[in-house]
């Protein structure tokens, strides 16, 4: 049975803005091997949009840039949305019986299922599917922008605590 597990980098202050802040050499590591020991990931379709930077090389990436579009390009990826009408390379488009695909993959694959985008982990949160929190916490302040959880926080239990890097803690918890 496969896990889905949200998570993301997120400021002090509780908000998500991959233009505000960008992971240091050491986290962006960590994101490379994470993305490479996925089963898969779902997105929502704004931060699929987001991520479909990573499908095509760019003539500035250094090495490490190339080996996380690799790792990125491989996994299967379901994208939760009712506006796009295709997707690229690897990626499914669920647009209709979200709760049933959700529950699908949970049942049908092993591993971890990363969830990317806050709209779409409340989504998940709101019918009992997410496994695991995940929040790497970056010492910023933005005061403003998308939160960490796009609604009401559900119970949580802390999991465990991790030094990421020279900045980052990674918080990790469950539903209680």
């Amino acid at each position: 049975m496969a896990e889905l597990v949200f998570g993301m980098n997120q400021s002090l202050d509780g908000y998500v803005d991959h233009e505000e802040f960008a992971p240091g050499p050491a986290l962006f590591r960590h994101w490379i091997e994470h993305v490479r020991g996925l089963a898969g990931s779902v997105y929502g379709g704004r931060m699929y949009e987001v991520m479909r930077y990573w499908d095509e090389d760019r003539p500035e990436w250094d090495a490490e840039r190339r080996e996380f579009a690799a790792a990125w390009r491989s996994q299967p990826k379901w994208v939760a949305s009712n506006s796009l009408t295709s997707v690229g390379p690897n990626a499914t488009l669920v647009a209709d019986d979200f709760e049933a695909v959700m529950r699908g993959l949970k049942a049908q694959r092993a591993g971890e299922i990363a969830v990317s985008g806050p709209d779409l982990a409340q989504s998940l949160t709101d019918l009992g599917l997410i496994d695991e929190y995940r929040l790497y916490l970056h010492p910023v302040v933005l005061g403003r922008g998308k939160p960490f959880f796009a609604g009401p926080r559900p119970p949580l239990r802390l999991l465990a605590s991790d030094h990421i890097g020279e900045d980052v803690i990674r918080l990790t918890y469950v539903p209680a």
